[in-house]
């Protein structure tokens, strides 16, 4: 077994952390070629995004509090085999219906890796470090995102839309087998709580009423909304609106990760000398300046990739600062219910994207106009939330 604090135990939960975004940015290149190998509509493809969030929001409400009861390990094993399965099946499907299933029971299993990989940290190393080992755990995680695209895309191109979900399939595999062998279990003894209905609603209710949580998840949520906007959208926009290929999408997709990137190391170099909300200050910031800029560029029918694709990595950066920090901020106060607030904060965060993803969806005409006014909304509300945290609890 590796010692809970090294750098490979680590190593290995930020692997399954990166499920969520390497889950969803993976098969992004495949959207058009999902369109033609069911003769589907681009909304239907769409939906199998935000079908994925819904089910990836929901199952960690049930998550966060089976691992405060059995263990974080015993429920990241189960999920992950889930994970496995149904990324199998996704292989064989036959039809945009059955896939949107199958994308279903994905989000479900996938979703144990985020919630209990952010709780496993909470365990490990406490409220002191665990914002900046989620920042450099979220510039890790960007590394997938950076490189899914472009793996997707020809992955596609050589060998099918089929092929994503079958390396989907032996990633989830090879993290099973790390996981089982070399990774020790991190809640904390005594933290195995009985588990019922009214202890679960009442643990809810109690994050909920709490201001500090409520707003520093709304920052995180309204950020990564922003994030799950251009997800959406970004692939029908590039490459059918502008013309690019699949390849050419994974590398203009890296560059907006690269600032995602930037902003987890600047967020983690700098947390301990400016703290967690002079940083999620500034980010929120910057996100919601480059999102108001990429919205005006559209309103102003502006047609170039690089009117998107600069103002989103500026917004990445932003993100890069805000959701390390706001999930740090929001499980600070609970070291005995971390599974849970981790699990709630999930499904919030989860669940607007996924309601923003199909509202842009609906609206989405192929050009980059509802995408980007998303994006502008998402970082002007994420800014909102940081003046509301600010204003709601001045003993900060």
């Amino acid at each position: 077994m590796f010692d809970p604090k090294s750098v490979w135990t680590t190593a290995v939960i930020a692997s399954l952390v990166a499920l969520g975004p390497l889950s969803t940015d993976m098969y992004l290149p495949a959207f058009p070629a999902l369109v033609l190998a069911f003769g589907a509509r681009m909304n239907q493809v769409q939906q199998t995004l935000s079908i994925f969030l819904v089910g990836f929001a929901l199952a960690q409400l049930l998550y966060g509090p089976l691992s405060d009861r059995f263990g974080r390990k015993p429920m990241l094993l189960a999920g992950m085999l889930l994970f496995l399965l149904s990324s199998i099946g996704a292989t064989l499907t036959q039809s945009i219906e059955q896939l949107s299933v199958l994308r279903l029971l994905q989000a479900i299993g996938g979703s144990a890796g985020p919630v209990l990989g952010r709780a496993m940290v909470r365990d490990i190393h406490g409220p002191a470090e665990s914002a900046r080992l989620l920042s450099y755990i979220g510039t890790a995680m960007a590394v997938a995102p950076a490189v899914a695209p472009i793996a997707g895309g020809y992955l596609t191109l050589w060998y099918g839309w089929e092929s994503v979900f079958l390396f989907l399939a032996i990633y989830a595999a090879a993290g099973i087998g790390m996981l089982s062998l070399r990774v020790p279990e991190t809640a904390p003894p005594g933290s195995h709580h009985p588990l019922n209905p009214k202890a679960l609603l009442s643990g809810y209710r109690r994050l909920l009423k709490h201001p500090t949580w409520r707003w520093y998840t709304l920052c995180c949520a309204f950020s990564f909304s922003g994030l799950f906007s251009f997800l959406s959208g970004s692939a029908f926009v590039i490459i059918n609106y502008y013309g690019y290929r699949e390849e050419q999408f994974g590398l203009l997709f890296a560059l907006v990760v690269i600032g995602y990137m930037c902003g987890t190391l600047i967020a983690g170099r700098l947390v301990r000398t400016q703290g967690i909300d002079r940083l999620l200050g500034s980010g929120a910031m910057i996100a919601a300046v480059s999102g108001a800029v990429m919205a005006i560029l559209a309103v102003a029918e502006v047609h170039s990739v690089w009117a998107v694709i600069v103002p989103q990595t500026l917004y990445m950066l932003g993100t890069g600062i805000v959701m390390p920090q706001s999930m740090a901020g929001a499980l600070v106060p609970f070291p005995r219910m971390a599974g849970t607030a981790s699990a709630l904060l999930g499904f919030v965060q989860m669940g607007l994207a996924a309601l923003i993803g199909i509202v842009v969806g609906h609206y989405h005409d192929g050009g980059p106009l509802s995408m980007s006014l998303a994006i502008g909304i998402m970082g002007l509300m994420t800014l909102i939330c940081y003046w509301l945290l600010r204003t709601s609890t001045p003993e900060r």
